[in-house]
């Protein structure tokens, strides 16, 4: 049992040496009054709380393997999860934000059990539920009743904000040390987890921050308000607040997968036409001071030390997956070229760096990925360091051969292995089937380092100088499964500027 601010609760152990507590609630249920608002408090309870169950997600459509879906009537969502080795006293914390686009997604992920990091790392592991979709990231224009009720953009953060308030405050209650603890997160959890840094709700709530293959740039308050617009229309809705607040979640969630569907075929959607992601923290000024990258240029953050890592070939998840556009012209290239204002020549400096003859398919992956993920998070660390903070940067290159094919160090693959979760059924897709020794190997090393930095703020290489520069760890197979080398393309993006995207 764990007495925790809010009420005592109840685990169920996991082997002989990890507690594992789950859908422990940390925020009310963010709806009825409290839907479209910051994060409320919990209501207490008495007695002690059965948590040896994950609960409920935050609304989407998604139906991931070997987590809970959502159905109409799940209003719990604000909860986490804490995986405590047996006997912890003082141990560093890790806090994982999930990544799914800020649409999809849960804690209750099998690649996210924390028992393996909590076992070999010594860690006391914390996974976080939290707001998605509209109800997370949409914009709710000012309420037109008078009742000055403030919807503020970014509830997503704010919940995560609030997930790391009582982590600081209950924490110690699992053996966990609040002066140690570490956000971590992927794609989207890594931009969260960015986000976090620089804003005033998370300040001092966290000392580390890991950050595998942030996703930017972030939205415009135009933008916001133009999906909010056509999420409004397609669940035949006046764009009001009284208005969205009075429509369910799951048709909002219809709704948002009407208008990104029809982003999705519509040419003159611009940069949403490629890859139809509704939904990202909004640079409102108010919770999100700026785009992250922007931010932590300008020195925020730079007292939190940062471990970032990308894949080596980020984008070809979403092709294999089918999620995005396939490109295969070089009219279409250049076309996608312009809707991001990326330079002219860019896709004709990458071909000249693959190898002969390759696909224009091939140049739009690696362009596209480089936009999305490798470029912006190489920046955030480097930007990172410039202003005085401590920095580490990595990057994943396994790539091996599998029963369907090449699998190659797409977005994802990584987190399972350090995670030590790679052996999961539920995640052979992404590292391409059963794992090899050397995979057992690679996890090790990986999981080793996240629990060093969490520990120690050093992962075991080192960091980057004031000026940016240093080594990057490469993780990959120690059997030479990394295949060959890939080009350097970081020098083509010269002064391209990222910017908060929208009209």
């Amino acid at each position: 049992m764990f007495r925790t601010n809010d009420g005592s609760v109840r685990g169920r152990p996991v082997g002989d040496d990890v507690v594992a507590v789950l859908g422990i609630p940390y925020a009310a249920p963010p709806f009825g009054a409290a839907r479209f608002r910051e994060p409320q408090p919990v209501e207490p309870w008495t007695g002690v709380r059965d948590c040896t169950r994950f609960g409920p997600v935050a609304p989407q459509s998604a139906e991931l393997p070997g987590s809970p879906s959502w159905s109409p009537g799940d209003e719990d969502v604000l909860t986490l999860n804490v995986w405590a080795p047996a006997g912890a006293v003082s141990r560093p914390v890790l806090v994982w934000i999930h990544g799914g686009a800020y649409t999809f997604g849960s804690s209750a992920q099998p690649d996210f059990d924390g028992t393996a990091l909590a076992r070999d790392g010594g860690l006391v592991v914390v996974t976080v539920n939290y707001r998605l979709g509209f109800e997370g990231f949409g914009h709710v224009p000012a309420g037109e009743d008078g009742t000055g009720v403030r919807h503020p953009d970014n509830r997503g953060l704010l919940d995560q904000a609030a997930a790391l308030r009582w982590v600081r405050e209950n924490i110690g209650a699992f053996g966990g040390d609040p002066d140690n603890v570490t956000a971590a997160g992927q794609s989207a959890g890594a931009t969260s987890v960015a986000a976090l840094m620089v804003m005033d709700q998370a300040r001092g709530l966290f000392r580390r921050a890991i950050a595998h293959s942030a996703v930017g740039p972030c939205w415009s308050a135009a933008q916001a308000r133009e999906i909010t617009a056509r999420v409004a229309a397609a669940a035949g809705v006046p764009a009001t607040a009284a208005a969205l607040a009075a429509t369910p979640p799951e048709a909002l969630v219809a709704a948002s997968d009407t208008v990104a569907d029809g982003y999705r075929h519509d040419p003159a959607s611009g940069h949403l036409h490629y890859d139809p992601v509704l939904y990202a923290p909004v640079a409102d000024g108010v919770v999100l001071p700026a785009d992250p990258l922007a931010a932590v240029a300008a020195g925020a953050g730079r007292k939190v030390d940062l471990l970032v890592c990308h894949t080596t070939q980020e984008y070809r998840l979403m092709d294999a997956v089918g999620s995005s556009k396939k490109v295969t012209t070089w009219e279409g290239l250049k076309r996608f070229t312009a809707d991001f204002g990326l330079p002219d020549d860019l896709p004709d400096r990458y071909r000249a760096l693959l190898p002969d003859g390759a696909p224009v398919l091939d140049v739009y992956l690696s362009v596209f990925g480089d936009l999305l993920f490798a470029e912006y998070s190489s920046r955030l660390g480097e930007a990172h360091a410039r202003a005085g903070g401590r920095t580490f940067v990595s990057r994943f290159d396994r790539r091996r051969g599998g029963p369907q094919g090449e699998v190659l160090a797409w977005h994802s693959a990584d987190v399972p292995l350090a995670f030590g979760n790679h052996g999961l059924a539920a995640v052979e897709f992404l590292i391409g089937g059963p794992p090899s020794a050397a995979d057992d190997r690679l996890s090790r090393r990986m999981l080793s380092a996240w629990a060093e930095f969490a520990a120690t703020g050093d992962p075991g290489w080192r960091p980057l100088d004031g000026a940016g520069a240093g080594p990057a760890r490469i993780w990959a197979p120690d059997d030479g499964d990394a295949g060959t080398p890939l080009p350097d393309t970081r020098p083509l993006w010269g002064d391209f500027e990222y910017r908060p995207l929208g009209p």
